[in-house]
């Protein structure tokens, strides 16, 4: 995986490759392999997701159909005045 650095601007060039990272899944991945997983727990995770995914691909296909309401988001909190 590769990000452009530009300008010398090294934190920007960390934001997008974190960014990209998380899209990936590989933080997910990274924190999967830090110990064993045997086989059949694997199998039972992976199950597990495919339901979970089903489920928000059923529920995402429903809000776009009108058949439920999205789920209302928070307000964004007002930023305090600094000091």
């Amino acid at each position: 995986m590769q990000v452009l650095v530009r300008d010398n601007n090294i934190e920007q060039a960390l934001k997008v490759l974190k960014k990209r990272m998380q899209r990936e899944g590989i933080f997910r991945e990274m924190k999967q392999r830090k110990a064993y997983e045997k086989p059949s727990e694997r199998r039972v995770r992976e199950a597990a997701e495919a339901v979970r995914r089903t489920r928000k691909a059923a529920r995402k296909k429903a809000q776009r159909e009108g058949l439920i309401a999205a789920p209302k988001r928070a307000p964004k909190r007002p930023v305090a005045a600094p000091r």
